[in-house]
């Protein structure tokens, strides 16, 4: 296919652009959908036509024999991330929001607080809330446009009421793969204050040109207090299959997730389980690296465009298709700038004070759609802040 291809996705039960009128205000007809992390490229043939053959199949019954499944995520792990997993321990949940709430769930009681590095990925907080755990935000240190770890402040925050800390990694919305030595201080920081590390590493395949992801799992001496979090749902576009996987190397605390699990009677979406077998194969890979050589330019037209409009600075992505853009230097309340952004150039976007603390003067926007529409986004853009020209 072509990255390039538009495919209008109005009418069709998509979040991201059937509801950005009723959410942000932004015309339906005219608007731009950059707000939901969800691709407006179609998966790659290799999926579509996994999915298909079961279509003509004609039966949709309950998901036998998951060996292939399981086979395919130890193939996709192995060579594309250098990490060695076990089929016995993967578990397959409803995606990694479900993961995150199954963890919560599994290895914290109501009361208790969870880390969260943030400005993060808003539904992290969202969860933990809602489970009546305490969110405990340790806010990162922005670093001339780049986000960086400060364990010392947050050794000096902790209370001993923290059980579990929850890393994006690459981080959402900042982009950021962090090295192998901020992974180490992770680590440290989870030993010193005895906490849980749950890793969500579901973009770990959409890693820009020039920047290597390591997973956490690679990080030496903390399986027994570790859980990485994987998907296949936001590399080839499929996040409606709602499937992702909680990977857990200790037998214990693989015990602990399994015994809710079962409790909770979950069990997998067999679509997304041909999906995902289908995605993570040499077909799936040679699409992926396709498509990030695509997301580097649109990238590349995105930044260039909002650096040039005064006041606005783009934090450069070393992974996601997710670009975070402060607004703080015009000197406009963030209202105003909303306002601009949604009403004047018809851009549904995020808002930066759903992430938690940090965010509060950013917007995040999301590129991975075809590069026409970037580049129309950007005019959009520069014309709604042509008076700081």
């Amino acid at each position: 296919m072509s990255f390039d291809e538009i495919i209008d996705r109005r009418g069709t039960h998509c979040a991201k652009w059937d509801k950005m009128e009723a959410i942000y205000g932004v015309p339906r007809d005219t608007g731009i959908a950059m707000w939901v992390a969800d691709m407006d490229f179609q998966p790659p043939q290799v999926v579509r036509d996994a999915l298909q053959a079961q279509v003509d199949h004609g039966f949709f019954g309950y998901f036998g024999d998951d060996s292939k499944y399981l086979a395919a995520i130890q193939w996709w792990m192995e060579n594309r991330h250098g990490w060695t997993v076990d089929p016995s321990w993967i578990f397959t949940t409803h995606g990694l929001v479900n993961g995150t709430a199954m963890c919560v769930d599994a290895f914290t009681a109501p009361g208790e607080g969870v880390i969260l590095f943030t400005p993060v990925y808003h539904a992290f907080a969202r969860v933990i809330s809602a489970a009546g755990r305490e969110v405990v935000e340790c806010e990162m240190t922005n670093n001339a446009g780049r986000y960086e770890m400060d364990f010392d402040r947050w050794d000096a925050q902790m209370t001993g009421n923290e059980k579990m800390l929850v890393l994006c990694s690459p981080h959402n919305p900042g982009g950021r793969v962090w090295t192998r030595a901020e992974l180490q201080g992770v680590a440290d920081f989870a030993k010193r204050h005895d906490l849980i590390i749950v890793s969500d590493e579901i973009h770990h395949d959409l890693v820009m040109p020039g920047n290597t992801h390591t997973p956490m799992a690679l990080i030496e001496g903390i399986s027994d207090r570790l859980i990485m979090m994987t998907a296949s749902t936001k590399t080839f576009s499929i996040a409606g299959a709602h499937v992702g996987n909680v990977i857990i190397e200790d037998d214990k605390l693989r015990a602990k997730f399994g015994a809710r699990m079962m409790a909770m009677g979950l069990s997998p979406n067999s679509f997304g389980l041909f999906m995902a077998t289908a995605a993570y194969s040499p077909e799936g890979a040679a699409w992926v690296d396709e498509l990030v050589t695509y997301l580097e330019g649109n990238r590349q037209v995105f930044d260039a465009a909002i650096d040039a409009i005064p006041g606005l600075s783009s934090m450069k992505l070393e992974a996601t298709y997710l670009s975070w853009v402060n607004f703080e230097d015009t000197g406009m309340p963030i209202g105003e700038a909303i306002k601009r952004v949604q009403e004047d150039a018809g851009i549904a976007v995020n808002h930066g004070e759903t992430f938690g603390k940090g965010g509060e003067t950013f917007m995040r926007f999301n590129i991975a759609t075809p590069r026409a529409r970037v580049e129309e986004a950007c005019n959009r853009l520069t014309e709604a802040f042509s008076d700081l020209q």
